[in-house]
Formats: structure tokens, sequence, C-alpha cells
């Protein structure tokens, strides 16, 4: 039998309040009752301190409950579980807590990196890695580049003339379920240094909203000339209407010259848009900032 997560808070918001407080009152419930349990199953005699309605927790009843952890491999009442890696929790006992454990894959990014010589591999110019996103020194980077779609992440050329005026450029996939929380942190981690973050991705009410909200700079995009050729209606589609209040405002707030204001008239104006997949050579794609005052 383990002390529930629910519990584990009970007690440690006890244990907290001690410090201040000779006892804590909890009202009876599923968790109070769940360490009444507990303590019972463990010859932990609670006596007065039980009543129909409550259960008083003081200094000395939270020891006799470590104690009897202790005993047992299982983390004392000030762990924290939640948020740790099952290999953090293996360090402070014999508990699993898989439900508030982090996700194997939490900090976990996907980048394209130059790539190194291996036996037995082929060489490319880029390795797509999986790598912790504490091992990125992002300072060494002048410039992160967030790819949309999976495919186009992998389909990346060797070298994109775009992106010329940064030559140290971190190239992550923005993520899905396996690696949408690593890049989040990361972009949040990245947004403070202040330099350039640029999105590629679909140009689509969708596509250009989350490069909004993900905060970046610039988005990549063909030339203005080759997105009016080839932009069409199929490629917005009318489940995207929900988008474009926002971006309309957005747009209003940019300079008439402004160049995504051009781009966006062909978005929400013509109501055409164009896939990723459809942006033709990545040597004509230009960097297109998002914002009213351009990042350099």
């Amino acid at each position: 039998m383990h002390l529930t997560t629910s519990a584990r808070k009970q007690l440690r918001d006890a244990a907290e309040r001690l410090r201040c407080e000779p006892v804590v009152g909890k009202r009876r419930g599923r968790a109070v009752d769940e360490i009444v349990a507990w303590c019972q199953a463990h010859d932990i005699e609670l006596g007065a301190r039980l009543t129909h309605a409550r259960l008083v927790l003081d200094r000395e009843l939270l020891d006799r409950i470590d104690e009897a952890l202790a005993a047992l491999g299982e983390p004392a009442i000030a762990a924290e579980l939640s948020g740790l890696s099952t290999a953090e929790q293996a360090e402070l006992g014999n508990r699993e807590a898989k439900g508030v454990r982090e996700k194997p894959r939490a900090r976990r990014v996907l980048a394209s990196l130059p790539a190194v010589s291996r036996p037995g591999v082929a060489c490319r110019a880029h390795d797509c890695l999986d790598l912790d996103r504490h091992d990125l020194e992002l300072a060494a980077f002048d410039a992160l580049v967030q790819v949309e779609n999976l495919d186009s992440f992998y389909g990346l050329p060797d070298t994109l003339p775009a992106l010329s005026s940064w030559p140290r450029p971190l190239v992550l996939y923005r993520g899905d379920s396996f690696y949408g929380g690593g890049f989040t942190d990361l972009a949040t981690d990245w947004a403070a240094s202040g330099r350039p973050h640029l999105y590629l991705g679909d140009f689509d009410a969708k596509g250009v909203s989350i490069a909004l909200e993900r905060g970046a700079s610039h988005q990549l995009l063909p030339p203005l000339e080759l997105v009016a050729e080839r932009a069409n209606v199929q490629q917005l589609p009318p489940t995207q209407q929900r988008f474009q209040a926002a971006l309309r405002q957005h747009a209003a707030r940019l300079p008439e010259e402004h160049p995504l204001a051009r781009y966006l008239a062909i978005l929400l104006g013509e109501q055409r848009g164009l896939l990723q997949q459809w942006f033709g050579s990545a040597d004509d794609w230009v960097a297109v900032p998002l914002h009213p005052r351009p990042t350099p």
C-alpha cells in the first residue's frame, strides 16, 4: 500500500504549516482517509488525533510517518516527485509516481545540425539529432529557426541563402506530442536573448498565427511574386477562419509599406494560401519580418 500523490500533498502542506503552527487540522476526505488507512496499515497509532470529522497532524506524527517511509525505501514527505524523471524519482526511493513524473521526451528537441563523420553511417551535410535542450548552449547560435512540418524538417536543403545574415542558426522541429514541450521551453529561453527567431511553416492563417504566437520575429517565405502566382484557395481551408480576426488586427498595425502587409493582402484579402511543401526552391526564400519594427 502506497501513499497516493494527493495524500503526500496533504502531508507536505501540513509539514510546511507546522513550521509556524503547533498542529494542523485536516478535514476528512479521500486524501485524508488514505493517510489514515496507511497509518493504520503500518501500525502508526493516531489516537485522539483522529475524529469523525478531521485528522490532526503534529510534528511527532509526521516524524513517525517519515520513519515508516524510510523503512519501506520510499521518499520522505518533503520529497516532491512531480516533474521529476523516473531516474530522478529513483534517487529518492522505491516509489515511481508515473502520473506526475516528467515525460521522457519533456526536455527533448529535434535539431538539424552540421553533420560529423560516423563509421557505417552515410555522411550528409546535416544530422537530425534528438537532444536534451539543456545540452544546447544557446549563446553559440545567432538565430533560432522553427520548422513546422516534420517532412520539411527532414528534407531541408544543405544551405538556406535566406539565413546568410545568421551563419550559426539553431534549426529545430517545432514539435508534436513527442517534441512540442521541449521546443516550447527552449523558445521561451531563446526569447529572453532578443535574437532573431525565424518560422518556417505553411503560409496560411494557422501558420502565420503560430509564428506570431511563438514569438517569431520573421517568417521564411518565397518571394512575394511567387506567392502571388502560386497561392490558391484550396490551401487556405475554411476551418482556419477562426485565426483570421487576430491576423487582421495584426495587419492593421503594420505600416502600408511593410513587407508582411503585402503577403497578408493575399492571405486575408484574396483568401489564398500556400503550403510549405509548395514553396519551391529554398534558394529564393526570404526572411519576412513579422512585426511593425523589423528585427535586424
